[in-house]
This record gives C-alpha cells, sequence and structure tokens, in this order.
C-alpha cells in the first residue's frame, strides 16, 4: 500500500514538472541549437579530414550519439537550478510542507528530466536524419535508446539535485552547471574513442557515467558497435542511484 502511494506521489510530481515543458516547449528548439553546431561544424568537419580513427563508422555516426547524449545531460544538470529558482518563489517550502517523501520529489523530478530528454534527443537525432547520417531506425533499437536517455536525465538532474543545496543560488549553479557538463562531456567517449585517449583520461572516462551512457546509445544506433549494453546500463543506473540517494539526503538543506 505505502508502495502505491509513493509511485502516485512519484508520478505525480513527474507529470507536474512536464506541465512546464507544454507552456515554453520552445525551450526544447533553443537548447538544440548547441548539439546542431555540434553535428553540422564539428562532425562535419573531422569526418571530412579523416582526424579520428573510428573504425567502419564515418565520424558524423560515431558523434552523434555522443552529441544525443550531452544533449540529453544539459537539460538534465538545469534541474538544480530550476531547484533553486523555486525555493527563491516559495514553491519549494510549499512542496516539503505536504507529506511528500524527499525521495519522491527527487525522483519524481528525475523521471521528468529523462522524459524531457526524450524530446531533445528527438531535435537532434532528425537533424542527424536530415544530413544523411546513417542510424538504426529498428523500432526495438529505439526503444533501447529511449530508455537510455531517461536513464541519463535521471543520473544527471539528480547529479544537479545534489549540488543545489550546497550551492544554493542560482548564478554559483550556472556556473557550477557549465563547470561539470563540459569535464562529463570531454571526458567521457562521447567525441573521441576511448583507446585513442592518453592512459590518464582513460581512468577518468571509465568513472565518467556518460561514456557508458554514449556506449550504450552507439550499440543500439549504429549497427555493428560493440559495447557490453547490460554492462553500460548498470553503470547508469548505479550512479543514477548514488546521486538520487545523495540528492535526497541533502535536498532540505536548500532551505537553510
Amino acid at each position: 500500500m505505502i508502495g502505491s502511494k509513493f509511485l502516485r506521489t512519484v508520478s505525480t510530481l513527474a507529470e507536474f514538472e512536464l506541465r512546464k515543458l507544454r507552456h515554453d516547449s520552445s525551450e526544447i528548439f533553443i537548447r538544440g541549437v548547441q548539439p546542431a553546431l555540434w553535428l553540422l561544424v564539428f562532425g562535419t568537419a573531422l569526418t571530412s579530414i579523416r582526424a579520428i580513427d573510428v573504425g567502419s563508422f564515418t565520424y558524423l555516426q560515431f558523434l552523434t550519439p555522443g552529441v544525443l547524449s550531452q544533449s540529453v545531460m544539459f537539460v538534465a544538470v538545469f534541474y538544480g537550478i530550476m531547484l533553486v529558482w523555486e525555493r527563491d518563489l516559495g514553491l519549494l517550502n510549499k512542496l516539503l510542507s505536504t507529506p511528500a517523501p524527499r525521495s519522491a520529489i527527487v525522483l519524481g523530478k528525475a523521471i521528468s528530466a529523462g522524459v524531457r530528454g526524450i524530446f531533445q534527443a528527438i531535435v537532434v537525432f532528425v537533424l542527424a536524419l536530415i544530413i544523411n547520417v546513417q542510424l538504426s531506425l529498428n523500432p526495438l533499437d529505439l526503444i533501447g535508446v529511449a530508455l537510455v536517455i531517461v536513464i541519463a536525465g535521471m543520473c544527471f538532474s539528480c547529479l544537479s539535485m545534489c549540488l543545489a543545496p550546497i550551492f544554493k543560488s542560482r548564478e554559483k549553479m550556472m556556473g557550477i552547471g557549465q563547470a561539470i557538463t563540459m569535464p562529463l562531456f570531454f571526458t567521457s567517449s562521447a567525441i573521441y574513442p576511448i583507446n585513442q585517449m592518453p592512459g590518464w583520461l582513460q581512468i577518468i572516462s571509465a568513472y565518467n557515467p556518460l561514456s557508458y551512457i554514449t556506449d550504450a546509445m552507439r550499440a543500439l544506433l549504429l549497427p555493428g558497435y560493440v559495447s557490453n549494453i547490460p554492462l553500460d546500463l548498470g553503470a547508469g543506473l548505479l550512479a543514477t542511484a548514488i546521486f538520487a540517494t545523495i540528492a535526497t539526503i541533502l535536498f532540505r538543506r536548500i532551505l537553510e
């Protein structure tokens, strides 16, 4: 009985968060500008000069799953900023005065970040198809990609919500958002194969959740790409569980 009540609370909070998207759907397209530049400029240039060896794939094929992962991460990390904004408006205080447990609030926001990430990824995916990037269109593969995107959105939104109670101001969180997204992106397998990185960077990449998210997407979108999908999904879920637990523990501190 308690479990069903908890799940209803989570779904209600997730639905509430997603309603905000209907009021400002243009945000999805605005946030699509940066991924578009990565594909159209960076990806096209490196494909033509063959600067990075990605085996039998074109560089644009290799890069597209990385840009998909990046776009989802960028959307998700701003949930910490939204948390601070809700506190400043008094909305968070009202939410915490309800019987909803903190874990349900964190999980509801995380799920909404994952679903929101799907809409963001659709924009990037369609753009990739328009510029003739050869990707798998198998329905089962696409369902798998959607699942990976939800995990990614939950993971990085929970990471952001871990930081919001520590830094507490919108200005600091904006800076922190930029400070963590770019290092996570450049130390992952998003734009180059791990086996071509220096040894020290390979070690960092092995502990970077974005590497596992990206590899899972590549395995699903690029026929013939070899990756351990169960390991990738397990690593993403483990990181999500760790960040969600920390965010739940620290959650009330954001009001202090």
